[in-house]
């Protein structure tokens, strides 16, 4: 039986890093995402190597998601893996500068957008059954606070918890749940959260050997590869370079 994933947030990034190292072993693809033209060519340069499915929508959207889910062609009917990559951070300001749409935006994202592919494809993947697996892509920020991370930490923070509760959901059905939490990694999401500041973008990593997309994409090829009554219920990953500081602490002058 020819393996089936579908992936959210294909056309950059750990998403697009994930389709082409699950190409290359021979999986076929649902790719989603937003920008087309992204999207088509990636899809045309993976076809010379395995089906690809590709679907341009915004995981906010659920009555798309719905509707593209639906009409999947029979050839991809049956998955036996979802990355549920879509996800983002706008800005870096202290909650009381941000804006509330993009509070909104990460909220629909991360969280709304989460929890629609999940439970579209859950029929499908339970199908599939065992060696089937969810890899949710969460953060360290949903386990550290930060300052700047307020709304993206509390919505990575809801990608754990409901990992957690998937997998009782799912006992029985072999489908395994993996939440993913990455740390410092170099990619076009912290040029999305820097709203294109290139020398910031640079900065953020300079010297710091940061974990790169292609990592990623090894570490979740690791995961829903194992084998079959083996669930990696959360794995943490940073780079050798980043750990923890200390708690902050303001301090008054003597009067």
């Amino acid at each position: 039986m020819t393996s089936t994933l579908f992936i959210t947030g294909a056309t950059s990034g750990f998403g697009e890093a994930c389709a082409r190292r699950f190409a290359q072993a021979g999986w076929s693809l649902v790719l989603t995402g937003r920008r087309e033209e992204r999207l088509n060519a990636l899809c045309a340069e993976l076809s010379q190597q395995t089906e690809v499915h590709g679907l341009v929508l915004d995981v906010r959207d659920r009555k798309a998601m719905e509707a593209a889910i639906a009409t999947l062609p029979p050839a991809f009917a049956q998955l036996r893996g979802l990355i549920n990559n879509a996800g983002l951070a706008l800005g870096v300001d202290p909650a009381p500068k941000c804006d509330l749409d993009d509070w909104d935006t990460m909220v629909d994202t991360n969280i709304k957008g989460l929890m629609y592919s999940t439970r579209l494809l859950l029929p499908r993947l339970i199908a599939h059954g065992r060696g089937a697996g969810i890899v949710n892509v969460g953060s360290i920020a949903g386990s550290y606070p930060y300052p700047g991370s307020h709304v993206y930490g509390a919505s990575k923070a809801f990608v754990k918890q409901f990992s957690l509760n998937l997998r009782c959901d799912l006992q029985g059905t072999g489908v395994r749940v993996t939440n993913l939490e990455p740390g410092l990694c170099e990619s076009e999401f912290s040029l999305v959260r820097f709203a294109g500041d290139q020398e910031r973008y640079d900065a953020t990593y300079a010297g710091a050997e940061p974990i790169q997309p292609q990592d990623i994409a090894e570490t979740i090829f690791w995961v829903l590869n194992a084998p079959a009554h083996i669930n990696i219920n959360r794995l943490e990953l940073m780079p050798v370079s980043q750990t923890w500081s200390g708690f902050a602490i303001e301090r008054h002058a003597k009067s």
